[in-house]
């Protein structure tokens, strides 16, 4: 890690874990294995905090600790990197066991207690609503091959859509690494 720290992948230590860690490797960790328009990648940084604007809109009741724990939902990708769902489903309960120890480590470090069920399906539905959007928007999907795969996105609020505009684009990685960052410590703040 930049960090000058090192990260035990089968058994790690929240005390190993940094945030600047996170932001910089999520910054750099391409979503849509970079197979997506424009001169910037789309980085799994800008997933998380779409992943995070969406699930706030879902349930604007949501406070930091929530909210935190949609942002950090791909945390551990930092480190094993953003592995497509196909080999993930592929190789199964080994990568699984890998990414649940590290997201509790992570959890641990950030003072987050495991989410609750109903917490853990909002992440999920916000991952899925933004996989569709970054589909189409980024990936060249058409709307029928995404609606097939994803599902059809709800209609979100129209304050999402300015956030939705911003966030889906690819950005240079300094900038993608200092909004993530920025957006762990406004949401730390409010836990």
């Amino acid at each position: 890690m930049l960090s000058g720290r090192r990260l035990d992948l089968l058994d790690p230590s929240p005390l190993d874990v940094e945030i600047g860690d996170i932001a910089h490797g999520l910054a750099r960790v391409a979503r849509w294995n970079g197979q997506t328009a424009g001169p910037h990648v789309f980085s799994v940084a800008q997933h998380s905090l779409l992943v995070e604007a969406i699930g706030g809109a879902l349930d604007p009741r949501l406070g930091g600790p929530a909210r935190l724990e949609l942002l950090l939902h791909d945390a551990p990708e930092y480190v094993i990197g953003d592995i497509i769902s196909p080999l993930k489903n592929a190789i199964g309960d080994a990568y699984r066991s890998v990414e649940r120890r590290l997201l509790a480590a992570i959890r641990q470090r950030f003072g987050l207690e495991p989410p609750s069920p109903a917490l853990s399906r909002l992440v999920k539905r916000a991952d899925r609503i933004a996989a569709a959007i970054e589909a189409t928007r980024l990936a060249g999907f058409s709307q029928s091959e995404a609606d097939q795969i994803f599902g059809r996105p709800p209609a979100l609020p129209d304050l999402l859509r300015s956030d939705i505009e911003r966030l889906v684009a690819g950005w240079p990685t300094a900038e993608a690494e200092a909004c993530y960052r920025a957006r762990f410590e406004a949401l730390q703040c409010r836990a």
